[in-house]
């Protein structure tokens, strides 16, 4: 159902803005859907959907090149990061994060009086705050992101198999099944 949406292979191929990328993008295991590409896909795409906050798609195909995973699947994978999950991913990466690395910051910018006491001063105690924050939340990102590449490598490989062991033994039910029909007639 997805792949009359998709661009076929000779498509990319006539793009004059991919050529630059010369015969890597003609590899088969970027656009085949196989256990090994399909993994590395959603392991990419995990990773820098909860790593990298701007340009997710970009660098996930970059790498995906690089590492030879299907292409497709590593940008759709980085969509597991978008505008209705940025707020909780953030928080609890931050929270993550502040439990390996305590925060430097304070509580956030001074209010005396109901309003600020000076506008350089806001400026500098909220610079303060903001680089407090950012280390535990880089750090907490970094966590989430190897955590969450490393399962769903796994979790992908693990289901793949299961899927073919399933298929196998309805095949091999099947088969047997119709054996007992032809010896009991």
């Amino acid at each position: 159902m997805i792949q009359r949406y998709l661009p076929t292979r000779e498509s990319i191929k006539q793009n004059r803005l991919l050529r630059w990328l010369g015969p890597r993008i003609h590899d088969p295991l970027l656009w085949h859907v196989n256990r090994n590409s399909v993994a590395r896909g959603v392991a990419i795409g995990a990773f820098f959907g909860l790593m990298v906050p701007v340009a997710q798609i970009p660098a996930a195909a970059i790498v995906a090149l690089a590492l030879r995973a299907n292409l497709w699947i590593a940008a759709v994978a980085t969509l597991v990061s978008n505008p209705f999950t940025y707020g909780p991913i953030y928080i609890f990466a931050y929270r993550l994060g502040s439990r390996v690395l305590p925060a430097s910051g304070g509580p956030g910018p001074a209010v005396q009086d109901g309003h600020v006491s000076t506008t350089l001063h806001w400026l500098t105690e909220s610079l303060q705050w903001l680089t407090g924050i950012g280390g535990p939340l880089i750090l907490g990102m970094f966590i989430m992101a190897v955590t969450a590449a490393t399962v769903s490598y796994f979790g992908v490989l693990l289901a793949w198999r299961a899927r073919v062991v399933l298929k196998r033994r309805r095949q091999r039910n099947h088969r047997l099944s119709g054996r007992r029909a032809t010896d009991l007639s």
